[in-house]
């Protein structure tokens, strides 16, 4: 958008054949100069901004509102505690040595640096078959999903779990997956929603679930908290395989998982010919800053005329991509020192408690609460309210930030997210503010 704001007598200026060509913004004013470009028209069909910078908006107008608030971030899902520094040191050897002749690297492979991806099929795909030239380390898991979606293109048909991470959605829009945005059922017309309730366990029922080219599953689920079952994964695999579709697994939270749930789609039989595993180091090893990820996929995943997948998603790597950071892959490895594994897990063990106070906090106040266990997000259920007002309350009356579920999907309607990410004292304070509102 032109920063300029045309003012009457500009459009005097104008060519003839233009003057009757005059373009608004979304208030109402005239533009100065225009393109003759047309938008996007899957922008268009986005709906309001993207959740969390939306989330960001609220807290800022809420800081103006109550300058000395203590304000409790317990929304979008970012880190708090620090980096271990054994992982911290090798990042900062890596950089230092960049400014010697020795030590001095520039590109990398684009795919990644073979030794982490080895690490990363040892230590995450242990006896699961995978070999380190089917991982491909990047940026981030957010930044896969859309070189995925690039990869597939727009005549795909999606399915989504409802509730689920927006970035599925999302993207889907804006390659012209999605269709028309329905106010009436708040869904896109061409998206199929995979209803994931307490009622059916979190799980859809596959058994109406329309055939689709792709379908995305997060494990343990963002927003949820749920992670599937062996049994329940297997279904999911058969029912791929069935239909000749991909899934598109979301392992982010793999490392909160606390019982014997899969840790990894490829745990089932049969999953290596129906799935792609995306995943990430930002909330296992605190790298949400740092940014590194990876995404898995196998050389039996083969298209309908019998191409391998990986030959294709190896071409946008290479296309789209120059390579992770070599500091963020020397902390990747670092990570995955006996060590570095072992001090992450401390950690992960931290928020993992932080997530049990939230969670016995809402129960004491007679609330329905799910998630917590196998995932940094309790998922809270505020009978007949509407998401966004238990949102805007929470933080009105105990400058506590949330995320309201509905920012999920229809299917998050009447419940909350509150994320475990936090300094302990913090999460201790948002619960007494809590009790104090609520009782």
């Amino acid at each position: 958008m032109s920063s300029c704001i045309c003012l009457p007598h500009a459009i005097l200026l104008q060519p003839k054949k233009n003057r009757n060509s005059s373009k608004y913004s979304n208030n109402g004013r005239r533009l100065g100069h225009c393109t003759e470009v047309p938008r996007n028209v899957n922008m268009e069909n986005l709906q309001s901004g993207y959740l969390f910078p939306e989330i960001f908006k609220h807290e800022s107008e809420h800081i103006r509102k109550y300058p000395n608030a203590s304000l409790i971030r317990l929304g979008i899902g970012d880190t708090t505690e620090p980096i271990p520094d054994i992982i911290t040191s090798a990042m900062a050897e890596h950089s230092f040595a960049l400014s010697t002749v020795k030590g001095y690297k520039g590109y990398g492979e684009e795919q990644g640096n073979m030794a982490l991806r080895k690490a990363i099929a040892e230590i995450f795909y242990k006896d699961m078959g995978l070999k380190g030239n089917e991982i491909f380390i990047s940026d981030g898991a957010q930044c896969d999903i859309s070189r995925l979606q690039m990869l597939l293109g727009s005549n795909m048909t999606v399915a989504v779990q409802d509730p689920s991470f927006p970035a599925y959605i999302d993207s889907s829009v804006i390659v012209g997956q999605a269709g028309k945005f329905q106010p009436e059922t708040e869904k896109y017309k061409n998206i199929v929603y995979m209803n994931c309730t307490p009622e059916n366990g979190f799980f859809p029922d596959l058994s109406t679930t329309s055939r689709t080219n792709i379908i995305f599953f997060c494990s343990p689920n963002n927003p949820t908290g749920h992670a599937a079952s062996w049994n329940q994964l297997k279904k999911l695999v058969e029912f791929a395989k069935a239909n000749g579709s991909i899934i598109i697994y979301d392992s982010a939270y793999a490392a909160y998982i606390s019982d014997a749930s899969p840790r990894s789609i490829y745990e089932i039989p049969g999953a290596r010919e129906v799935a792609i595993e995306i995943s990430s180091f930002s909330k296992f090893a605190g790298f949400t800053g740092v940014r590194l990820g990876w995404t898995v996929v196998p050389e039996e995943l083969v298209y309908s005329n019998g191409y391998p997948v990986i030959k294709d998603f190896d071409r946008i790597v290479c296309t789209c991509f120059n390579g992770a950071s070599n500091i963020a892959q020397a902390g990747g490895l670092a990570c995955l020192s006996p060590d570095g594994y072992q001090a992450l897990n401390s950690v992960v063990g931290y928020y993992k408690e932080n997530a049990k106070i939230i969670v016995d906090t809402f129960e004491s106040l007679g609330l329905k609460v799910y998630g917590g266990k196998n995932a940094p997000y309790a998922w809270v259920h505020f009978p007949g309210k509407s998401s966004w007002n238990t949102f805007a309350e929470i933080l009105e009356k105990t400058h506590i930030v949330t995320i309201p579920g509905s920012g999920f999907g229809p299917g998050g309607e009447e419940y909350i997210r509150v994320s475990a990410f936090g300094h302990r004292e913090c999460i201790l304070e948002a619960s007494r503010r809590l009790k104090k509102f609520y009782t």
